[in-house]
Formats: structure tokens, sequence, C-alpha cells
């Protein structure tokens, strides 16, 4: 594995490794307990939509993770939802005003305080209580952590036959390659293959540039915020080992 940019958010490494692993890793990521609004009783709602879209909205807000919170299916109340399982929120808002992500007030805050939730005209008024729990994104998209995504690596290859004609560097879309005393490469992991400068290159009927699948797999992991995109990573690997201990106890 080559480590190739990292931040909290967002995490991009090479890795030899096959298409097979890369999608079930790509899969596991929505195995991962991930707390989010589930249900919500509106006491008031005056704004210009309607309650089942207010809702959907609210539910999409990622929420910070309570590390001491209990899923409820492992929780003792049995799915009726105590406070070892879930987690109450509570918005009230009166306009003129636009209703903010971090209007909601209880036992967990929203990731990002400035999403846009409603906007309520003068004298509208909004009142709800809401019910957070963790759940998966095999259940609903809601429940998802970030998302990881794959695709081949590219390998360039620049004859040394090249006349410097500089076309390859315009074509490029994601530019990438650039002239000084030769044609060089920079951010390679960039490249997805689309061939534009090779095709450039060809219309002066050459063949200085190829560009092939090297054989690694560039991964890219983005975090919605509950949790770094280092971790949903290590929590999509012990997802899938521990599907696969129970694949094969289920064989056995």
């Amino acid at each position: 594995m080559n480590l190739i940019k990292k931040t909290k958010e967002k995490i991009v490494f090479s890795a030899e490794t096959n298409e097979s692993m890369a999608n079930a890793i790509r899969r596991s990521v929505n195995e991962i307990p991930i707390l989010a609004i589930d249900e919500i009783e509106f006491h008031k709602n005056d704004s210009a939509l309607y309650d089942e879209i207010l809702a959907h909205r609210l539910g999409l807000i990622p929420l910070k993770m309570e590390k001491s919170l209990t899923s409820i299916e492992k929780c003792p109340c049995k799915g009726k939802g105590c406070n070892k399982c879930t987690i109450q929120l509570k918005l009230a808002a009166k306009g003129a005003c636009t209703v903010y992500s971090k209007s909601l007030k209880g036992g967990a805050e929203a990731v990002y305080d400035k999403m846009p939730v409603v906007l309520l005209t003068e004298g509208q008024e909004l009142e709800l209580v809401a019910r957070a729990r963790l759940g998966k994104g095999i259940e609903h998209v809601k429940f998802s952590p970030g998302i990881i995504y794959y695709r081949n690596k590219a390998k360039i290859e620049i004859d040394k036959d090249c006349d410097l004609c500089e076309d390859c560097v315009k074509a490029c879309p994601a530019k990438i390659l650039s002239k000084d005393k030769k044609i060089t490469t920079k951010d390679d992991y960039i490249c997805d293959l689309c061939d534009a400068c090779v095709e450039a290159c060809k219309k002066h009927g050459k063949e200085c540039i190829k560009i092939s699948p090297s054989g690694e797999i560039l991964f890219f992991i983005e975090s919605f915020g509950q949790i770094d995109a280092k971790e949903i990573f290590e929590e999509a690997i012990d997802s899938l080992n521990k599907n696969l201990e129970q694949l094969n106890k289920e064989l056995k």
C-alpha cells in the first residue's frame, strides 16, 4: 500500500490487490453502525414543506457519533427505544428565519451546523421531537458514514522520441502533463485513462505516449463527517472479516 493523500475527511492510497477485494471493502462500508434520525413527531409545521419532506431532510443530517450508544438489536429494551439505544432531539423555531441543522438540540450534535432545513416566513412555526438511533447503510443511506470508490491506477509511459509539440499537454483534461526539457507527469494518480493525450499524439502520426493499467488499485475514501475517513476503512475491514467468519460457520 502507498499513501497518496490523507486528511480527516479524505484518504487516497494505492494498493496491490484485485478488484474483487476492492469491491468487497467498498460494499462493507454499508455494514458500519452510524447514528441518524429515524423517527420524528411533529407538533407544529406551518412551513411550505410537508412533514415527510422535512423528515427526509432531517434524517440525512450527519450527527456526531455517540460511542456509548447500543444498537437496537442488542439493547435489552428489544427495540422499544430506551435511552441506551435512542437519542432524543428537539427543534423549535419561529419565522421569519432559516432553520439550520444547529437548531437541533438534545443528546447529539449535527456535524455541520449550517445545513439549511427549511425557510420559515413571518408567523410560521416549526416544532418537533426527533429520535436518533444506530443503523447501517444496507437499511437506509442516511446511516452511511461516507463512500469508498476505486479504479485502476494508470501507468504513463513517454517515449524518448517525443518532439515536444506540447499538444498532449494541452489535451490532458486533468492537467497532469507538463513540459520543460521533456514531457513529464505530476500527480499521475489523477489520470483516469481517458487517452486524450494519446489521441493528440496520434494526430501527429506518432505514438510517443502510452497509458495502461498499472496493476494497482486506487482507493478513494470520503467521510460524511460522522467518523474519520481512516476509521471508515478500518471499520469496513472489520465488518468484512465478521461476515467472512459468519459465512465460514454457515458452510461448516
